[in-house]
Order: structure tokens, then C-alpha cells, then sequence
């Protein structure tokens, strides 16, 4: 009977059925045809699945990305860029891995990356000679940086079901997503050398200057709170005072983008310094882009307001339906004792951590291309987190390899929603857009191979603070 779970699955998915209807779906089957489990445990599975404190973040964070990308804030994040890298061969593949780095700090998300900074990305590219395919290739490598570099939807989800902490799931993608740009921006380099690409900006010491300039005042604001406090100066004042200072730097000198690189500080540092949880820094996020876009660069009127409000409600009933249904999807793949089977049979095949982490990367490699990120999290962690747990692969570790497999699984058909969002932006057909991807699937395993096997680059920065 446990293969009526699993088969009525896959046949359900075969037809084209939604995952999330797929899985509720197929675990009605198994409750009706085995009789063992009363026919209310499936809705009352679904509902406990959402009543979760961490999953408020979802919402939020989702609102946060799209207050971002509607307030046109995602302009002053490439105008930074573009003055800090793209005086550089191959200028503005440069800009678009820089550019989403620092959107990656706000969205959570790759899909918001893709369709709202990616937008302007690949027109600017293409405005400036660059073939379809390369922009199009850098803009979906860079977009996986989004839920790596925190604050990230996918590490609130495995964080949920793996009962690991958020925050430092959150600080263990800092180190990762910086090797990650550094790859790509070295492939960049690699085609602008091969092929001739020259600056897109002349080089000018004023522009680069103030980006730098930018840059120090954003990391000084840590450290000028850090300064005061030492001096006995109560931990809100020196906020209030070191932000006043900042709010005076930036209309002195007319900053485009100090507001807007705040964000990640904000998260991060109230995170670490026990002023907000993760789900509370979501909310954070929504105030600072409401900021942002209100007061501080005046570009959101009330009507984007409510379409911003309207799309993430979207997005987040298709997100919360996919978690209800995985609930009692992955509850039944417990009680039947699949995960225990699936766990014995791995570990009668090899107890070395590093041939299963080679397996796990295989296997969610492959599953990526075929589920939802969100659904293969609330599948997977249930099955393979007994085996992390027995092998002794730190979880917050096996967080980070799960979702950067997972991401790259976005680039890929039959499923890969990044795919199919620049596909439509770039005006290509699929098999373009995944044919234009596919070289740059070379930086991004790199990483995933090193980010596997050196978990010192993932677990250094959450050492340090927890």
C-alpha cells in the first residue's frame, strides 16, 4: 500500500496536475484505500502544516521583493553597480552579477530577481550590443543568488522543517553567495577576453569614488553603533544617532544607493544582534522597502501600493496551498516508514558522508528540474535529514547545499520558473533561453562542489555569532 502513495503520485504529476494538487490528492488516495488513517486527518494535517510562527515571513518577504521591484528601486541598485563595475571589460555582466547580489539582500527570492532586476538588465545589455544569449545567461546565473544570500524564502522553509535556526541559515549563505559571484564574474571576464567585450562605461575616478564612498558608509553604520555602545551609550540611542548621521550623509551628498545597500545591514544585524527574529526581519524588510519607496526615493504611489499588495497575495496562496499539501504528503511518507526505508537502504550502500552528499546532490539536481522549490524542500528534508543527522553533516551545511541545488534546478525545463520568466522577458523560446544557460551552469556547480566539500565556507560566519 505504500507504493499507492508514491505511484498515484508520480501518475497524478504525469498528467500535468498541479504538484501541490498532486500531493494532496494522492495522500486522499492512500487514506481512502488503506482505511488506517480517519479521512479528517487530511485537512486537519493541512491546517497544523500552516500554523507555523516562521511561516509568517513568507508573506512578508514576498511583499518586500515586489514593493521593491514596483517602486522602481531596483534602478538604483543598477545605477550603483554599473558606477562600481562597469568600467570593466564585459562591463555590464559585471553590473548584472553586482546588481543582483545587492537585490539578493532584499528579495528572499530568484524568481523576483529575475523579473524585475533581470528586466532591465537584459535591455540595457542588449542596448548595448551584447548578444541575447550571454545576457540572458548571466541574468539567470545571478539570479540564483537570491535565496542564497539572506535573507531567503527557501532557508524560512527548510529552516521549518528541519528545525534548524533561520539565522544562521541566513549567515551561512553570506560566505557562499560571495564565491558564487566571484565564479561568475570570472566567466565573464573569460567571455569578454574570447570575445573582444570592452567597457560600457568610460572609467571615471568621480563615479567610482562615490560608489566606494557609498559602500564605507553602509559598513561603518555597524560600527559607528558598535563604537558608541562601548562608550556606555545605550544600544538605541547609538541606532537613533548613527542613523541620523547616515540620513545626513545621504542628503549631503546625494547617494543613489546608500538606502537601498542598507537593507541586508538592517536584516542581518538586527538578526545577530537578537533585536528580531527572521520572521520579524521579514517584516522589517516590508517597512524598509515602504521607506524606501515612500519617503526616501518617492516612487511609490498608492496604486502600486495596492498592486504590489495584490501580487504578493497571488503568490503567496500558490506558496502556502504548496505547503498544506506537502504537510500531509510528507506526514504520510513518515508514519509509512518510506523516509526509514529510503535512509536504510542509503546507508547500507555507504556510511561515508562525502559519497552521500555526492548522491543527495544527484538526487536534488534531478528533482529540481521537476518540482517547485518550495515542494521539493517539504518533500526531501523528511527523507534525507535521518541521514544527515546519523552521518553527522551539520544541517544548517546540507540548508545550503539543498536550496543552491534546488536553484540551479530552476534553470532547467520541464519546470525551471526562472527559465520560463526570462524566456518571456528576452522574447526567446525555451530552447534558446535554456540553450544560452547552459554554459553557465559550469560557475555554478564549481560553487556547488566547493560549497559540498569545504563546509568551513558555509559554517565560518554562523560559528562566529551562535
Amino acid at each position: 500500500m505504500t507504493g499507492t502513495l508514491l505511484a498515484s503520485f508520480l501518475a497524478l504529476m504525469a498528467t500535468g496536475l498541479p504538484v501541490a494538487l498532486a500531493m494532496a490528492a494522492a495522500s486522499l488516495i492512500y487514506v481512502m484505500a488503506t482505511g488506517t488513517v480517519p479521512d479528517y486527518v487530511v485537512i486537519h494535517r493541512m491546517v497544523g502544516g500552516l500554523d507555523s510562527f516562521p511561516l509568517l515571513a513568507v508573506p512578508f518577504f514576498i511583499l518586500a521583493g515586489n514593493l521593491m521591484n514596483t517602486a522602481g528601486i531596483t534602478n538604483q541598485i543598477y545605477n550603483f553597480a554599473l558606477a562600481l563595475v562597469g568600467w570593466m571589460k564585459g562591463g555590464l555582466g559585471h553590473v548584472n552579477i553586482v546588481g543582483s547580489m545587492i537585490f539578493s539582500g532584499m528579495s528572499g527570492t530568484a524568481i523576483a530577481d529575475a523579473a524585475g532586476l533581470g528586466t532591465i538588465e537584459i535591455k540595457a545589455m542588449n542596448d548595448h550590443g551584447y548578444p541575447i544569449e550571454f545576457s540572458v545567461g548571466v541574468t539567470a546565473a545571478s539570479a540564483t543568488l537570491g535565496p542564497i544570500i539572506p535573507p531567503s524564502l527557501p532557508f524560512v522553509i527548510y529552516g521549518m522543517m528541519a528545525n534548524v535556526s533561520i539565522g544562521q541559515l541566513f549567515l551561512g549563505g553570506v560566505i557562499p553567495g560571495i564565491v558564487m559571484s566571484i565564479f561568475m564574474m570570472l566567466t565573464v571576464a573569460y567571455y569578454a577576453h574570447k570575445r573582444g567585450y570592452g567597457s560600457d562605461t568610460p572609467f571615471s575616478w568621480l563615479r567610482l569614488s562615490k560608489a566606494l564612498l557609498e559602500i564605507v558608509v553602509v559598513l561603518a553604520f555597524p560600527f559607528a553603533i558598535w563604537l558608541l555602545t562601548l562608550v556606555d551609550v545605550s544600544v538605541n540611542w547609538a541606532v537613533g544617532i548613527s542613523f541620523g548621521v547616515l540620513l545626513a550623509l545621504d542628503w549631503a551628498f546625494k547617494f543613489s544607493a546608500v538606502m537601498a545597500l542598507m537593507a541586508p545591514v538592517i536584516l542581518i544585524g538586527g538578526m545577530t544582534m537578537g533585536w528580531f527574529t527572521p520572521t520579524e526581519a521579514a517584516v522589517a524588510a516590508v517597512v524598509w522597502a515602504l521607506f524606501l519607496g515612500l519617503v526616501r526615493y518617492r516612487s511609490l504611489s498608492w496604486r502600486m501600493l495596492v498592486k504590489a499588495s495584490m501580487d504578493t497575495i497571488e503568490t503567496t496562496s500558490t506558496v502556502l496551498l504548496i505547503v498544506a499539501a506537502a504537510s500531509i504528503f510528507s506526514w504520510l511518507l513518515t508514519v509509512t516508514h518510506v523516509a526509514e526505508a529510503i535512509g536504510n537502504a542509503v546507508l547500507s550502500l555507504t556510511d561515508k558522508a562525502w559519497v552521500f552528499l555526492l548522491l543527495a546532490n544527484l538526487l536534488m539536481l534531478f528533482v529540481g528540474c521537476f518540482l517547485e522549490t518550495t515542494a521539493a524542500i517539504l518533500i526531501l528534508v523528511p527523507i534525507l535529514m535521518p541521514i544527515v543527522l546519523k552521518l553527522g553533516i551539520d544541517p544548517v551545511h546540507f540548508g545550503l547545499i539543498m536550496v543552491l541545488n534546488l536553484m540551479i534546478g530552476l534553470l532547467h525545463p520541464p519546470l525551471g520558473m526562472v527559465l520560463f520568466v526570462l524566456a518571456r522577458v528576452a522574447k526567446l523560446s525555451v530552447e534558446r533561453t535554456t540553450i544560452a544557460i547552459i554554459p553557465w551552469l559550469i560557475p555554478l556547480l564549481i560553487s556547488l562542489v566547493l560549497i559540498t566539500y569545504v563546509p568551513a565556507i558555509t559554517l565560518w560566519l554562523p560559528r562566529q555569532f551562535f
